[in-house]
Parts: C-alpha cells; sequence; structure tokens
C-alpha cells in the first residue's frame, strides 16, 4: 500500500492524495520520494456503516490499481539510488552522449564551465557555485561495515548567509529543481516531525502509522532549508544526527526504528539584525548553535558590497536576462540537460579513491592548518576539517572523472575551504582565522577578555567590602575596566563565577565572595 502524493501542472504539491496498491512484482521498486507517473485503474468500493449491517455510506472511498511505475527525470538529474555500489539503478546512457560527456571532460576549462552552468541568472559569486557544484557531484562510498569502522559521510553540507536580497533562495530553488530526491522547506513552517517522522493512525484499520518527513524523502538527495535562522530550537536539534551520521532514530508510540538520512543539507540564514554586521562573529551574526554550525562543510557568506561598479555590473546583468537573444544564448557555456546528463553520469559510474601523493597532501595540508593557529594559542583546524578536505577532494575528482583523487584536486579542495573559512571563521577583532569560533561559539580574543573581566571583577570584589549590590559591583566595573564591555559579557563572567564556586548571589541583588 502507497500513498501517492499529487503534483500540480507547476509542480507544487497538491493539498491531497491517492492510495495506491502495488502488487506482485510492482512491489519496493519505487521509494519514498520518488517522482512517478502512475499508470493504473481508478477503483471505488463501498464502505459499511456496521460490519453486521448491509448498508453502505453515500461516499466511496477510493483507490488506484498500479499497472506501472514510470520515473519522473526529464527536468531533473537521474534517479541515483546509493544502496548499491556501482549506483544502483543506473542511468541510462546512449554512446553518443557517453562520448560526449567524456570529451567534455577532457577540455581545459570544465571546471569552471560547470560552475557557470549552476545558476546561471545569479550573478558572480563563482565560489559559492562551485561549493555548490562540489555537493551535487558528493564524495566517494566509504562502508566500512564489515571491518568495524562504520560507515563515513559522503554529502557535503553547506550553508549561505548574509544580506537580504543576494539570491540565497534562488540558488535553493535551482537545486531543488535539478536533483531528482530533494525537498524545499522554509525554516519558519518547519517542524521537527515536518522534517523527520510523524505517527498517525489510519482511519479505517487503525493501527499507528508512521509517516516520513522530508529529510527521510530526500534521502541520496539534496534537502534544501530556506530561512535557516528562524527555525525553533527543537526543530534544529534533530540536524545533528542527520547531518553528521546520516539516520534518524525513532521512538514513538511503539514503533523503534532508525531511518536513513543520506540527503545533503543546503541552508540559507538571513543576519538577526537584517544587515551583516562585520564587527560580530558569524555565530553572533546568525545566532545559530556552534554545535550545528561546525556540521557544514563550507560556509558561504553573501553580501551587498556596495561599490558603483558593482552595482552596475550587477543591474547590466539583471536587465540582460529580460532582453537575451539567440546569439547570447549559444555563448553560454554548458546547456542545462548536458549538466544533468554529466552529474548524473559522474555519481553513477565514478567512484574515486585517494592515491599516495593525495593522501600526503591531505596530511601536509592539516598539519600546516594547524601549525597557523599554534604560535598565537588558536585553533585553526579539527579533524572535521580533514573529512571535510578529503570529501572535496573526491568530488572535484568525480567532476573530472577521474577515479583516482590527484594532488590537483586536494589544492582545489583546500582553496575552496580556505575561502569559506576566511568569510566564516574570521575573528573580527585580530582579522585571523579561528576555528574556535564555529566548534565553541567564542573565539581566542574573546575567551581572554572573558578571563581578564573575570579577574577584575574578582580583584574588585576583594578590594571592596567583599559584598556588593549587583547595580554598584556593575558601575564599579565599568568605571575601573579599561577595555570596556557590554552587558552580555559581564552577565556571562558572573554567571562562570558562580560556576567555579567563587562568588555568590545572594538574593536577588548582592554579589559576595564565596568563604574559603
Amino acid at each position: 500500500v502507497l500513498k501517492y502524493q499529487l503534483y500540480g501542472s507547476s509542480g507544487i504539491n497538491a493539498e491531497y492524495g491517492v492510495i495506491l496498491y502495488a502488487h506482485d512484482d510492482l512491489v519496493d521498486t519505487v521509494n519514498p520520494g520518488d517522482r512517478v507517473t502512475v499508470t493504473g485503474i481508478y477503483r471505488a468500493t463501498p464502505v459499511r456503516l456496521n460490519p453486521r449491517q448491509r448498508s453502505v455510506k453515500s461516499v466511496y472511498r477510493t483507490h488506484i490499481d498500479v499497472i506501472h511505475f514510470r520515473k519522473d527525470d526529464e527536468h531533473r538529474l537521474r534517479e541515483i539510488d546509493g544502496d548499491d555500489e556501482s549506483g544502483g539503478k543506473s542511468a541510462q546512457f546512449t554512446p553518443e552522449r557517453v562520448a560526449e560527456l567524456q570529451q567534455l571532460s577532457q577540455s581545459a576549462a570544465v571546471y569552471e564551465r560547470l560552475a557557470n552552468a549552476i545558476a546561471p541568472s545569479i550573478y558572480e559569486n563563482m565560489d559559492i557555485k562551485k561549493g555548490v557544484l562540489m555537493q551535487l557531484f558528493g564524495g566517494s562510498r566509504k562502508d566500512f561495515s564489515n571491518t568495524g569502522r562504520g560507515r563515513f559521510r559522503q554529502d557535503i553540507n553547506i550553508l549561505l548567509c548574509g544580506d537580504p536580497g543576494t539570491s540565497k533562495s534562488q540558488m535553493l530553488q535551482y537545486v531543488y529543481n535539478l536533483v531528482p530526491r530533494g525537498q524545499y522547506t522554509s525554516g519558519k513552517g518547519s517542524s521537527a516531525t515536518g522534517l523527520t517522522a510523524y505517527i498517525t493512525r489510519d482511519p479505517e484499520t487503525k493501527q499507528v502509522v508512521l509517516q516520513t518527513g522530508a529529510l527521510v524523502l530526500s534521502d541520496n538527495g539534496v534537502c534544501c532549508i530556506d530561512e535557516f535562522d528562524k527555525m525553533d530550537d527543537s526543530t534544529r536539534a534533530v540536524l545533528h544526527e542527520v547531518m553528521e551520521q546520516q539516520t534518524l532514530s525513532i521512538a514513538k508510540a511503539g514503533i523503534i526504528c532508525v531511518l536513513n538520512a543520506r540527503a545533503s543539507v543546503l541552508a540559507a540564514a538571513n543576519p538577526c539584525d537584517s544587515r551583516w554586521n562585520a564587527k560580530l562573529t558569524i555565530v553572533e551574526n546568525i545566532q545559530l548553535p556552534h554545535t550545528l554550525l561546525s556540521r557544514f562543510d563550507l560556509i558561504f557568506l553573501m553580501l551587498d558590497p556596495q561599490d558603483e561598479s558593482f552595482d552596475r555590473r550587477l543591474a547590466t546583468h539583471l536587465v540582460s536576462l529580460y532582453y537575451r537573444n539567440a546569439a547570447r544564448s549559444k555563448v553560454e557555456s554548458i546547456d542545462s540537460e548536458v549538466l544533468r546528463d554529466y552529474i548524473a553520469y559522474a555519481r553513477t559510474f565514478i567512484n574515486p579513491r585517494l592515491s599516495d601523493e593525495a593522501g600526503q597532501k591531505l596530511i601536509q595540508t592539516y598539519v600546516q592548518m594547524r601549525k597557523v593557529g599554534m604560535g598565537r594559542g588558536t585553533v585553526t583546524a579539527y579533524p572535521r576539517q580533514l573529512e571535510s578536505l578529503i570529501r572535496l577532494a573526491e568530488a572535484h575528482a568525480r567532476m573530472r572523472l577521474s577515479n583516482v583523487v590527484e594532488e590537483l584536486d586536494v589544492e582545489e579542495a583546500t582553496r575552496l575551504h580556505k575561502e569559506a573559512l576566511k568569510q566564516a571563521a574570521t575573528d573580527p577583532k585580530t582579522g585571523q582565522i579561528d576555528m574556535e569560533i564555529l566548534m565553541t561559539g567564542l573565539s581566542a580574543s574573546s575567551r581572554a577578555k572573558r578571563a581578564e573581566l573575570a579577574k577584575f571583577v574578582l580583584q574588585t570584589l576583594k578590594n571592596g567590602n567583599k559584598s556588593f549590590k549587583m547595580s554598584e559591583l556593575y558601575d564599579a566595573c565599568r568605571e575601573g575596566y579599561k577595555d570596556g564591555f557590554t552587558q552580555i559579557q559581564y552577565e556571562m563572567v558572573l554567571k562562570d563565577l558562580q560556576e567555579e564556586n567563587k562568588i555568590v548571589q545572594t538574593g536577588s541583588r548582592t554579589i559576595r565572595l564565596k568563604d574559603s
């Protein structure tokens, strides 16, 4: 028994669905999230008012007996099933098309041409388009469950954040319309159950039924989440397991199971003050937990530069979209159909592995990234960054239709990763990259300032009568501390000192040193 969600002519979900009955060989031929055209017999069966009576209801129950399923992939990437080692249901390519794709992979500027074909209506942002291109190709499948090492994530997660009106939502819509198992959702209109799974009761059999959400439906695809900063904390909490382990653990109403959610997450977020504040870190700008930010492989900023020459080029590009002629359209880099076939062919038949030279290059890059921050007491790389580099290098090799990851793949992965770090993990006070911003939410300079402020608060209490009113202590610290601080920093310092049992709050307005 299947539930078929109807689609309108524009591809938008209809508000109702139809129950399908599949028999014999048609069982398990489609998966949740597939877009299909169904051929079958539409039937209407009567429903008795009472099992002991012959009278029936005036409204009949309808269903479709399926005769044939046809996958819809005319305007999307061809279907790829990740359960099979060779890519599952292999996409059918003619020898002429395969030869054309192989010839395209041998061209000198294939990387730039493919990146230009991603969302051509969006102006510039080439590094962001390259990152999205790497996400569409994805890393190699690595399943070492037989040896006890488990399964490693192959999908790349990307976060786009920045000023309003910088085409973030347009980029998400393009990816959603391209991938076969893509799901699009908005943070404000999403709930935890809508993303994962929810329990319903069948109106006829009265049995408990598990309905899957957007993350499960986008298995082996891309889940596009817009307005990521406006999601509730409970809704964002379910993403922690999905973005790292790629599974969903369900324990509801007696149903205990683990669902696959091997989906790439492409999210877009706006700053909390509408405009990006260059004086604040990314955690302070978009108010997202650092535990979630650290799970994104690439974090890009899409900012409005407010430059006259840039504005003129952008306006020229936008206006040209409305009167583009045939001669101009021929200059386009790659046709969208060729792009779809190229990505589908690479994901189906190309599964690159690291060479010895590429492995040594990755080790040297990681050690060098760690060494940069040792001199100033900051952490500039974690093991998660090394795993991200491996996935990006594999995606770049797959883009070249190569089964071997070479040094040039590692170099481009490192360049793209560093470009994202320059934007997202830069400490605004020092201008240097500090990965602790994404891992802990605090930069090294902020942590040092908090320690100095805590020391000054303790010294102020010792120099006084060891007891202050809240307002008096705040005023005394304001006058004596030369570097200045905010109310939030002051409250966090008091909270840390209380947790360390160095001060005690008596009542609601008095602070004193704890007796030793």
